[in-house]
């Protein structure tokens, strides 16, 4: 990442992010759905009620019986205690709630709890980061853990750490989740991308967030 680009994303009237995390604060007091329920009537301040919960997601949920992604956990909770439609992927409103809750946890260390209950699922986010796919028949790993530094058409490859999720990408012009990043990358690797919110997407957002631990949330990031 560029110096320019580094201090738009650490300057908070700069950075382009912030505009979807305004309008998800504004979402957050919002009474919707049958139960006529806000965010902020179970959870409060989500300034305050918030922190913390982005470094650790994904996340086991027992009702689900598997790991869920902020986005699917902002969902449940739509359906479940506010009786209203989930949001589509890639919504802006998603993205706004999304981009408002984990920027609660900026400057906080990912802390990814793995215990019997999601190991499976962590294992398997791990063999699909080093599994080779599509006609190039590349694996992650060989991008992100081999190659890491080098150059990829004109473009750094990074190491793949998803700390900034969701992100501004000058490329989009718009504020993009983990899932469409994944996405790109499978579509670069001529191999069929999966469905949002797929259980491999999840597996494998919860393999590199348990391989970020430590590191720090800085969403929403900016990006090229």
């Amino acid at each position: 990442m560029s110096r320019e680009t580094r201090a738009m994303q650490d300057d908070d009237t700069a950075n382009p992010g912030l505009l979807w995390v305004l309008e998800g604060g504004t979402l957050w007091n919002r009474k919707i759905g049958a139960a006529g329920r806000a965010c902020a009537d179970c959870h409060g301040d989500g300034r305050a009620s918030m922190k913390g919960v982005a470094a650790r997601h994904p996340a086991f949920d027992a009702a689900q019986g598997r790991p869920v992604s902020l986005e699917q956990r902002i969902n449940i909770c739509r359906t479940d205690r506010q009786q209203a439609p989930p949001l589509a992927w890639e919504s802006r409103e998603l993205l706004a709630l999304t981009a408002y809750v984990a920027r609660q946890s900026r400057g906080l260390p990912i802390e990814i709890a793995i215990d019997q209950r999601a190991q499976p699922f962590l294992d398997a986010g791990r063999a699909i980061f080093h599994r080779r796919q599509g006609q190039l028949n590349l694996a992650c790993s060989q991008c992100h853990d081999d190659n890491w530094g080098r150059q990829l058409a004109g473009s750094v490859i990074p190491q793949a750490h998803p700390t900034g999720y969701p992100v501004y990408r000058l490329e989009w012009q718009g504020l993009g989740s983990l899932q469409r990043r994944l996405r790109n990358c499978l579509v670069g690797m001529r191999a069929e991308p999966y469905d949002y919110g797929a259980p491999e997407f999840v597996d494998l957002e919860l393999f590199l967030m348990w391989r970020a631990r430590g590191m720090i949330i800085e969403a929403p990031a900016v990006r090229p």
